[in-house]
């Protein structure tokens, strides 16, 4: 399981929100990753996960993006905690 924190205001880096104008939250991306890497190896779902927490500027770590690359891979349920900061 992982575990994040992020400002109040930046919820929408990680979940979609209709009333936002951020782009491509991670959520979306991860779905995304989930329907076309299942199976494929962990090494190669990392980076792409890397991109993804750089561009939506989250603070995943290292051992974040492998343990959620091996989630994807195995076709597993990954369990994200998140802790909203104020704003």
């Amino acid at each position: 399981m992982g575990e994040i924190s992020l400002s109040a205001r930046h919820i929408d880096h990680l979940l979609p929100d209709p009333s936002s104008s951020y782009g491509v939250p991670f959520q979306r991306v991860y779905s995304a990753l989930a329907l076309s890497h299942r199976g494929r190896p962990v090494a190669e779902i990392v980076p792409l996960l890397r991109a993804a927490t750089a561009a939506t500027l989250l603070g995943f770590t290292d051992a974040d993006l492998v343990e959620q690359a091996q989630a994807i891979s195995s076709g597993t349920p990954y369990e994200l905690r998140v802790r909203v900061t104020g704003s």
